[in-house]
């Protein structure tokens, strides 16, 4: 039900502290707060002139019943609004958030404009205006995985296939979904979704708009993940408004997955629910506005999605979604990245361009004030065709038509004419992801331009060995040793020189943190490279205790169930490997490692159970498959 339909209300749930009666009175567009006896009844009356909230005296928190009243406003202003959340007891669910669709009453012209960048197009539903601008049909065949893909439409909806042929053409398997939403703007490309329960996972299939034609998605190339590849809660952050995640560590979703689909304004004003209440009571502002922010604080919030780093670390007790915008970025995740080396300097643009900026000599000229916001504003993107004429004058802020050493004539010659982010800061082809190109960040006078050498020169005594771009370059804070570890964990994977310094620091923190997850992950895989059974006994008792402390990584369980098996301790492998199935139903491999040990013991009925599930989850799983036709063999011996 609506505000707007109701006469009356008696809410019996709210909750105030002891102050006396608050009356909140609405008459035109005028909000006002006054203070009453004690006296009256808990009610929301309603007529076309008038509304009155009485909150009677209770016993509960100030701050509580400020939140109640703050949202009470906007449901009086914008009626579009359901009641049901007024009378809503989980208070902290919102934490303040309201939806663009409610920034959109008094900020029309803004919002439109922003819907239409590709930041607020970054993810959406199927709709019929979106299926009008790519291609519904699609034959994709990757014949060094022996697989086969088609895309299709009907009733207004969008499907994958993905199926395997026999050498006789029949069907090894086939599978099909429907694509819950698209995650995208269509600039390099647009990808599908498909929710399965309650995670969300990649669609085998990308639309790539360079190339106007469907395509195996981003990894697929390397390996056939079918519809099973999930969707990270460090991934969907940032290429959504709200996800609704249950844990930072897993991939599982609330129900529904998002508050809000698309990239919206409180992804970088934060939650404007106090913003309503103080405007419409004339009250200063309280909304942050990135352009009146430092350089550096406005840069954290870019940052903390255009910088993707060596290793991005949460703080401990932290999640994605408490970050706010106008707070230090490093309070609520680090990003790290290896020292630059002068022999192999990196040449990627993908997702990192704050430090490209920080290195290019507009940003070290201006005495670090050049910031994202100085060139762009996320409110409006223009067109490819009005884009260079666009930056050009960004560039003009700074400099002359005299700072540039080619002629005006041979500039206006060229296609676009007098184009300067076209040489100085060119598009380049990502290597990691077909047909796509990414504008370089680090501002150059020439397209090869060696680094400068400040980029040799990023460490601090207090981090040697990695660079956190979060922390301050003008203060030098000392890094919390569980973020440097967990940095570690992620580095060691394509930089093996750090697993050493993984080591020494997790038993460093063995003393003061030898409950931490973390630290007995480390110690762990210590224990495991040293290849002997007593490093194995001692892995298992890390891994034990990590597991019995809430770990849900689904490698612990895998490696803990290997690590068993190899002291024959097969009954403990077979009590473990179904807690990790619980915990991340998506791992293919818990699935083969638990169907193979049953096989092993002889347990017939339950090994083809559980093969038998995980072929249903995992069609295109070709071990699992195989492990599945061995309980086809059995039953057809015992047919004969």
């Amino acid at each position: 039900m609506l505000l707007r339909e109701a006469s009356l209300l008696i809410i019996t749930s709210i909750e105030g502290p002891v102050l006396p009666k608050l009356v909140l009175v609405r008459k035109a567009r005028k909000i006002r707060l006054r203070q009453t006896e004690n006296s009256g009844v808990r009610s929301v009356e309603w007529d076309r002139d008038f509304i009155e909230i009485a909150l009677l005296r209770s016993h509960e928190s100030r701050a509580m019943c400020g939140r109640l009243m703050l949202r009470a406003w906007i449901f009086f202003l914008f009626g579009s609004i359901g009641l049901t959340a007024i009378a809503q007891q989980n208070h902290g669910a919102n934490d303040g958030y309201v939806g663009s669709g409610v920034c959109a009453k008094c900020h029309h012209n803004i919002y439109e404009s922003f819907s239409q960048t590709d930041m607020g197009r970054s993810m959406s539903q199927i709709t019929p205006a979106v299926l009008k601008n790519i291609p519904l049909t699609a034959r994709v065949n990757a014949s060094h995985l022996n697989r086969h893909y088609e895309v299709f439409a009907r009733d207004g909806k969008l499907y994958q296939t993905e199926y395997a042929l026999n050498p006789t053409g029949q069907d090894v398997f086939r599978e099909t979904h429907n694509l819950d939403f698209l995650i995208g703007s269509g600039a390099n490309g647009i990808g599908g979704i498909v929710q399965q329960e309650n995670y969300l996972f990649e669609a085998p299939l990308s639309f790539y708009s360079k190339a106007v034609e469907w395509a195996l998605s981003p990894g697929y190339e390397f390996g056939d993940y079918g519809f099973n590849r999930p969707i990270l809660a460090a991934c969907i952050v940032c290429h959504s408004g709200r996800p609704r995640i249950t844990s930072s560590q897993s991939a599982k979703m609330m129900d529904p997955p998002f508050a809000e689909l698309a990239i919206g304004c409180e992804n970088c004003h934060g939650p404007g629910e106090t913003h309503i209440a103080s405007v419409q009571m004339d009250s200063p502002s309280s909304i942050v506005n990135p352009g009146t922010l430092s350089s550096w604080s406005s840069d954290n919030i870019c940052m903390s999605c255009h910088q993707t780093g060596d290793a991005r670390v949460l703080k401990e007790g932290k999640s994605y979604g408490d970050f706010r915008p106008g707070q230090n970025l490093e309070d609520t995740l680090s990003i790290f990245v290896v020292p630059f080396d002068r022999a192999s300097a990196p040449k990627d643009d993908l997702l990192e361009h704050y430090l490209s900026m920080r290195l290019s000599k507009c940003f070290l000229k201006s005495g670090s004030q050049l910031s994202c916001i100085t060139c762009h504003d996320p409110h409006v993107q223009p067109s490819a065709q009005k884009a260079p004429a666009y930056f050009r004058q960004k560039c003009l802020g700074c400099h002359t038509e005299k700072s540039c050493a080619i002629p005006l004539a041979i500039r206006q010659r060229k296609i676009p004419p007098d184009d300067c982010a076209g040489c100085h800061m060119p598009k380049r082809e990502v290597t990691v992801i077909s047909h796509s190109a990414l504008t370089n960040h680090r501002i150059v006078a020439q397209a090869e331009e060696p680094f400068p050498d400040v980029a040799f020169h990023l460490t601090t005594s207090v981090l040697p060995d990695l660079v956190d771009l979060t922390s301050d370059p003008s203060k030098h804070t000392l890094v919390d040793p569980l973020a440097r570890l967990q940095a570690y964990a992620q580095i060691v994977l394509r930089r093996p020189e750090y697993r050493m310094r993984y080591w020494e620091l997790a038993n460093q923190l063995k003393t003061s943190h030898g409950e931490n997850l973390y630290v007995l992950e480390a110690l762990a895989d210590e224990a495991v490279q040293k290849h002997t059974d007593e490093g194995s006994r001692l892995a298992i008792r890390y891994l034990q205790e990590a597991i019995r402390r809430g770990a849900n990584n689904p490698v612990d369980f895998e490696e803990l169930a290997a690590l068993l098996v190899g002291l024959n301790r097969q009954t403990e492998a077979l009590d473990i490997l179904p807690q990790g199935i619980d915990l991340a139903p998506y791992d293919a491999n818990l699935y083969r490692q638990y169907t193979k040990l049953l096989l092993d013991q002889k347990r017939m009925r339950e090994a083809c159970e559980v093969a038998a599930g995980g072929v249903k989850k995992f069609p295109q799983n070709d071990l699992l498959r195989d492990l599945m036709s061995r309980c086809a063999d059995k039953d057809l011996g015992r047919r004969n």
